[in-house]
C-alpha cells in the first residue's frame, strides 16, 4: 500500500511528523515529552488534541475527529496511530492482538542471552505503579520479545517485539532481568545523567481497517539512541 508521506512537520503540529494519512486511518511519529491524550493538568499539548485540530483544518465547529487506537507514554517516541471514524477505531482495536509492532531500547549493561521472551503478570497499585506478580489472580499474563542489535561498554541496544501490551509493560519487564531502559526514573535506576528514556516505537504493522491490505509504518531512529551505542 503507498503511503502518502509528509517531508516536514505540518502547520500547527509541534512534536508530530505525519507519516500517513487516508480516509479512515491517521499515522504519525510523536516526540519525546508530548501526552497521547490529556490529563487533568494537561488538555491542549498533546497528540490527540493538535490532530483534531488538524483534521477540522482550525475550525472549531468542524464535526471531523479522530479516535484514539492506542497510546504511548509522555517519554516514548515513536510511531502512532489514529482512527478517523468510529468504525476503523472498533477494526483495528478488534484485531490489535494480531498487529506487530517493534520498539528499540537502548538498556544499562549486557543481556547474558542475545534473544528471548520475558513472562510474568503484570498488575498495578494504587500509586499507578506497575509491578509483576506470579499471582495470576492480580495480573496479567504479558510477553515481550528481545534482540540485542548492538553492544557499548555500558549500554546495549534492543529491538523489541511487544507481543502483548500493557501499561508500561516493556519498561516494568526489562527492569525485570536487570537491564533497566536508559533514563527511566520510574522503574530503573537513579540516572541523573541521561534526561530522556531512552525508548522509541520503531514501527507497527496491521490490516488496513477498510481495504484489509497488511500495511507497514516505521520511524527513523533516534539520533539520541545513536549518541549512546
Amino acid at each position: 500500500m503507498d503511503s502518502k508521506k509528509f517531508s516536514r512537520h505540518a502547520r500547527g503540529l509541534q512534536g508530530l511528523t505525519l507519516l500517513y494519512e487516508d480516509e479512515a486511518i491517521l499515522v504519525v511519529d510523536k516526540a519525546a515529552g508530548l501526552l497521547t491524550v490529556g490529563t487533568d493538568k494537561e488538555r491542549t499539548k498533546t497528540a490527540y488534541y493538535r490532530l483534531t485540530d488538524y483534521v477540522r483544518k482550525g475550525n472549531a465547529k468542524s464535526r471531523n475527529r479522530i479516535f484514539i487506537v492506542h497510546r504511548l507514554d509522555r517519554e516514548v517516541s515513536g510511531v502512532l496511530v489514529f482512527a478517523k471514524t468510529p468504525e476503523a477505531k472498533e477494526r483495528l482495536q478488534r484485531q490489535w492482538d494480531q498487529t506487530e509492532k517493534k520498539y528499540l531500547a537502548v538498556v544499562h549493561g549486557h543481556p547474558k542471552e542475545d534473544s528471548g521472551t520475558i513472562t510474568s503478570y503484570l498488575a498495578e497499585n494504587r500509586a499507578h505503579v506497575v509491578y509483576s506478580t506470579q499471582n495470576k489472580k492480580l495480573g496479567k499474563l504479558s510477553h515481550t520479545g528481545y534482540r540485542v542489535l548492538k553492544q557499548s561498554r555500558e549500554f546495549s541496544l534492543l529491538e523489541i517485539t511487544l507481543i502483548t501490551g500493557r501499561k508500561h509493560q516493556i519498561r516494568v519487564h526489562l527492569a525485570d532481568i536487570r537491564h533497566p531502559i536508559v533514563g527511566d526514573r520510574k522503574y530503573g535506576e537513579n540516572d541523573k545523567v541521561h534526561k530522556r528514556i531512552a525508548l522509541h516505537a520503531l514501527s507497527i504493522s496491521f490490516r488496513h481497517p477498510v481495504n484489509r491490505e497488511q500495511v507497514f509504518f516505521d520511524t527513523p531512529v533516534p539520533g539520541y539512541f545513536h549518541a549512546l551505542v
